[in-house]
């Protein structure tokens, strides 16, 4: 049983969600033959403060006051 974990930053639509884990399980199917009932998908939302790169987080810089 193939398991498959997704770290994505917070925020996009359920649409989007579903989307990624079928086209996931699709590219599992092909690649391993792998029975498409027997892949699971785990998708992990962390804010954007909570994901870093480049020593910098991921969140919107705060609008300058005025």
């Amino acid at each position: 049983m193939p398991i498959v974990e997704i770290t994505l930053i917070e925020g996009r639509t359920p649409e989007a969600k579903r989307r990624l884990i079928a086209k996931v399980s699709d590219a599992i199917v092909e690649a391993i033959d792998a029975p498409l009932d027997s892949i699971r998908v785990i998708l992990r939302e962390v804010p954007a403060l909570h994901f870093g790169a480049g020593g910098k987080t991921k969140e919107k810089p705060e609008a300058p006051p005025g």
